[in-house]
């Protein structure tokens, strides 16, 4: 079946949110969800693509900066699509990432209605 709203990958350590993020989306995406950066990695390396990928900011193991960084060697393109997803505890360093080049980002908690506004006008 296809899906209007194309297929997102959604990182985030924190398994509630990523259910949440799936039940929100899943109407019009086609939705994989993981709580492992290194497993997102790992997609990527085997030649999964997303139209979006919605990706915790702050994780432990791997950071979503840390991520981008990595995803950004194996498969740029996809680096481009990541959107990530803050509980507003920004670092010095969150906040550099952030702002340089400018990253679509969202603040937890998210509304469902910002949300899906934020991942259209992404997928434009």
């Amino acid at each position: 079946q296809a899906f209007p709203g194309g297929r997102d990958l959604v990182v985030d350590d924190e398994e509630m949110v990523t259910r949440v993020l799936k039940r929100i989306l899943s109407k019009e995406h086609d939705v994989v969800i993981t709580v492992e950066a290194k497993e997102a990695l790992a997609l990527c390396e085997r030649g999964e693509r997303f139209d979006l990928i919605l990706c915790d900011l702050m994780m432990p193991i791997m950071t979503g900066m840390e991520l981008h960084a990595e995803i950004s060697s194996v498969a740029p393109e996809q680096a481009e699509k990541m959107i990530f997803v803050t509980g507003g505890a920004f670092t010095e360093q969150a906040r550099r990432f952030l702002a340089d080049p400018p990253k679509e980002h969202i603040e937890k908690p998210f509304d469902s209605v910002n949300l899906r506004a934020i991942v259209q006008r992404h997928l434009r």
